[in-house]
């Protein structure tokens, strides 16, 4: 095949396995944002009872084989970094989907990620194909990975949100991620009989292929649990966790090492940095803060109204002579009435004596 076709076909199987894992990642999202808060078996229950997951399993399954193919018909050192566009196809396609817009600081967010992930993976991928793992270092490796991966997964830290805990999950994924591709390439190996150490039994190629499954299907659980806080900041962490795996164990037991000798060392912790500074950024641009809520000023109680009081004016009367209370009783108000008046035995001791010199002048 023509070389320029090959390459062509390499950026399309590209665009086409980043938007798998982009539409992946906001299905996954959504499913994390709807879904209650759950831990251990009932969590896993429900996602396995959903279509929304099956439907991100698929697109993470369909974005694999894209990008599979893309290698085939292209170079690691063109294929790898186009799959940075994952983050920047999620962004907007997660904003269409919760009915919003895109930030100006989770673009400038994105764009730092992107600028160090290619720079990353620009001087991670080595010169000359590597040797693959021997049996031996694919246990110490998978061992190493599933006290690591529980550490990060287990969100003992004194952060405080959800965030920080998301981003732990995140990494903890992309760490799976990366030392299950590690594994693929021992077990093609020794598919191959070409594992380092002599022939594989069957039972050991099946141990391989178990890793595998399990770390695979651990990152995507995990990837999961990461997007319960967000989207884009989680995503960027599982992309640059995943080749930053994949290039710890290629340098430290394969021999590999980064491009360019001490520059490639160099140009690797700045890209990492600036991989950092837009993971931050993501961070903030994700969850704006909220406008402060005015609370209303208390409304004030209107004071009780006194109980009417019956009133009781004395006149003179015909009947009576002129000094007596009795001597005429004007009624009062009928909404004064309902009211019954004081009697005198309530007055005291001087209403009575004034009661008694009243009737003994009558």
């Amino acid at each position: 095949m023509n070389p320029a076709i090959g390459t062509v076909i390499a950026v399309l199987l590209s665009f086409v396995s980043a938007a798998g894992y982009a539409l992946a990642a906001v299905a996954q999202s959504r499913l994390a944002a709807a879904s209650p808060a759950q831990d251990g078996r009932g969590a896993l229950r429900a996602l396995l009872a959903r279509g929304q997951w099956w439907s991100a399993v698929g697109l993470n399954a369909a974005g694999a084989l894209a990008h599979v193919a893309a290698l085939h018909y292209g170079p690691l050192t063109l294929v790898q970094p186009l799959g940075a566009l994952t983050l920047v196809a999620a962004l907007p396609l997660g904003a269409y989907a919760a009915r919003r817009r895109v930030t100006r600081t989770e673009w400038r967010g994105a764009l730092w990620t992107l600028a160090g992930l290619v720079g990353l993976v620009a001087v991670t991928g080595p010169a000359a194909p590597g040797e693959a793992l021997s049996l031996s270092e694919a246990l110490v490796v998978a061992a190493a990975t599933a006290l690591l991966i529980a550490a990060l997964a287990s969100g003992r830290h004194p952060s405080k949100g959800r965030a920080p805990r998301g981003l732990g999950h995140a990494t903890a994924s992309g760490i799976a991620s990366g030392v299950a591709s590690a594994l693929t390439q021992t077990l093609t190996a020794a598919l191959a009989l070409e594992l380092p150490g002599g022939k594989p039994t069957w039972w050991q190629t099946a141990l391989l292929a178990v890793l595998i499954s399990g770390f695979a299907t651990g990152g995507l659980l995990l990837s999961q649990a990461a997007y319960r806080g967000g989207l884009a900041a989680p995503l960027a962490v599982v992309n640059l966790s995943n080749p930053a795996a994949a290039a710890i164990i290629g340098v430290a037991l394969l021999g590999e090492t980064f491009r360019a000798g001490a520059w490639g060392w160099l140009v690797a912790a700045g890209a990492s940095m600036v991989a950092a500074r837009g993971v931050v950024l993501l961070t903030k641009g994700g969850s704006p803060e909220a406008a402060p809520v005015m609370e209303p000023a208390p409304t004030p109680v209107p004071a009780p109204l006194p109980a009417p009081v019956a009133v009781t004016l004395a006149a003179p009367s015909p009947s009576v002579g002129p000094g007596s209370v009795e001597s005429t009783r004007v009624r009062a108000p009928r909404e004064l009435q309902a009211v019954p008046a004081p009697r005198v035995a309530d007055l005291g001791a001087r209403g009575r004596e004034q009661e008694m010199t009243l009737h003994s002048s009558s």
